[in-house]
């Protein structure tokens, strides 16, 4: 019987890897990973040794099937993203369901840890005990319907932006609502971490005035 471990991993420090997940990691026989540098880059923090193939949005029927294979032959396999937990707005959820389908006999192990969701939700301020996450807006098409879904929510809504439309989402719902309360949280538990709070035209201001680098996780508040 073959399990697949759905491992999460820090999503900056190091340090925030379970002493589970790293034991999972070291008995596996494949780590599968987004980007096979990035998971290195942990693995030889740990000085673990643990063979790893790369699985991601573009990996074709192929690669999928192939380790699909390895699954049917009781190979035991660890997914990981590039940082955070997996099947939260990567294409994670998409192995788990191939596999659930084609695979008797298979156990799925969730590994929790870190999550940007979870760790900006923690320091919002804001009442969580019920919140929307919507992950990343539309690059193009039907961004006014999910900007139109942020600021209908009875509760506050979580999502990521990457730092090349970071400004001009924030604009965007500027545009809609001029009043909105917010959190952004930029490099999360990394060395630059960085956390804006208040009205959306301060927090624009505040961006403006350092340099734009690394994944945006927001909250709306409520």
């Amino acid at each position: 019987m073959a399990i697949l471990y759905i491992v999460a991993t820090p999503i900056g420090n190091l340090e925030d890897l379970s002493s589970r997940a790293l034991r999972i990691l070291k008995e596996v026989d494949l780590i599968l990973c987004e980007d096979t540098r990035v998971t290195k880059k942990l693995l030889n923090y740990y000085n673990t040794k643990t063979k790893t193939l790369s699985y991601h949005q573009h990996s074709r029927l192929k690669k999928i099937n192939y380790i699909l294979d390895l699954l049917k032959k009781g190979k035991n396999l660890a997914l990981v993203s590039d940082a955070g937990t997996p099947g939260i707005s990567d294409p994670g959820n998409k192995l788990i369901s191939a596999a659930m389908k084609q695979c008797n006999n298979l156990t799925i192990v969730p590994i929790p840890g870190p999550s940007a969701v979870t760790c900006v939700a923690s320091i919002s301020g804001f009442p969580m005990n019920k919140f929307l996450f919507l992950g990343f807006p539309p690059t193009k098409r039907k961004r006014k319907n999910f900007f139109k879904k942020v600021l209908e929510s009875e509760y506050p809504v979580i999502f990521y932006e990457s730092p090349y439309r970071i400004l001009k989402t924030l604009n965007e719902l500027r545009s809609m609502n001029y009043g909105l309360r917010m959190v952004v949280a930029r490099e999360l538990t990394k060395k630059f971490e960085t956390i804006y709070r208040g009205k959306i035209n301060e927090v624009i201001k505040k961006i403006k005035k350092e340099k734009i680098k690394g994944e945006f996780v927001v909250i709306v508040g409520r």
